[in-house]
């Protein structure tokens, strides 16, 4: 299903004002299509990762696997001039229980899942509206089913940041050189007026390595190819009830969160 011209230039119109939107502005099909796997990337890989909020036990579990994540990608601290959450830029953060699934909620969910924290990133969607709505293709999506992000196309209108759900983007409004703590030679930096966000860690893909993150969770992440009914990520999906954030919209993430289940080994 296509955005068509009129959608499109009422999102742009809305996202250019700083405008609040509906999010029945960006669902791309209906949960009967979106289920139906129409769109599975032709490759036979789709990537996908699972995140087992219990084995995250303290905050230093957490912080291991943001800190993973933002070393190696050069990204900022924040900004101490301008101390506030619109100039904060990051691609893996925590978020409560009640925020991560507004939509899923309820009172009588466990307690211990309730009070946990829940790690958040691009959910690399399988119909992902930033991709709709970029007029540059900055962003674009891979046929592995990864949502990349290119700086260099990035002309800062932010029409990808508003498009999605999930608030998985971040825009450098200052040149963030300045306040990366270590720069990584490895990976290039941004610079002002781009937006940036989680790849997945193409760059460690190519080399045959798992994202940052999942390295150094100890088993609380896993990630692999989701068309593959025999990878060890399906084998977790198949024994553990996960929720994906915010299924109304028909994005389809391709990022599960465990929160019941059977154990399984890291």
């Amino acid at each position: 299903m296509s955005v068509d011209r009129r959608k499109f230039l009422k999102i742009a119109g809305l996202a250019s004002l700083g405008l609040a939107l509906n999010p029945s502005d960006f669902i791309l099909m209906s949960p009967a299509e979106a289920s139906s796997g129409k769109s599975l990337p032709s490759s036979g890989e789709r990537l996908g990762m699972t995140i087992d909020v219990r084995k995250f036990k303290n905050d230093a579990d957490y912080q291991r696997i943001i800190d993973a994540c933002h070393s190696i990608h050069n990204v900022p601290t924040l900004i101490p001039e301008k101390n506030d959450i619109k100039n904060e830029v990051k691609w893996i953060w925590t978020d409560t229980y009640g925020h991560t699934f507004p939509e899923q909620i309820n009172e009588y969910h466990p307690q211990d899942i309730k009070s946990k924290k829940f790690p958040l990133l691009c959910n690399h969607c399988d119909h992902p509206p930033c991709v709709r709505v970029c007029p540059t293709k900055a962003t674009f999506k891979s046929k592995n089913g990864i949502v990349s992000q290119d700086p260099h196309r990035c002309i800062g209108c932010r029409f990808c940041m508003a498009a999605c759900p999930y608030g998985s983007r971040s825009f450098n409004w200052v040149d963030p050189r300045p306040y990366i703590a270590k720069r990584d030679p490895s990976f290039p930096t941004r610079t002002m007026g781009v937006v940036e966000k989680c790849t997945f860690c193409v760059e460690r893909l190519a080399k045959g390595l798992q994202p940052a993150c999942v390295e150094v969770s100890k088993g609380a992440m896993v990630f692999g190819n989701l068309a593959d009914a025999h990878s060890k990520l399906r084998r977790v999906l198949s024994t553990h009830y996960t929720l994906r954030r915010k299924p109304a919209v028909g994005t389809m993430p391709s990022v599960f969160y465990v929160i019941g289940g059977q154990d399984y080994a890291g």
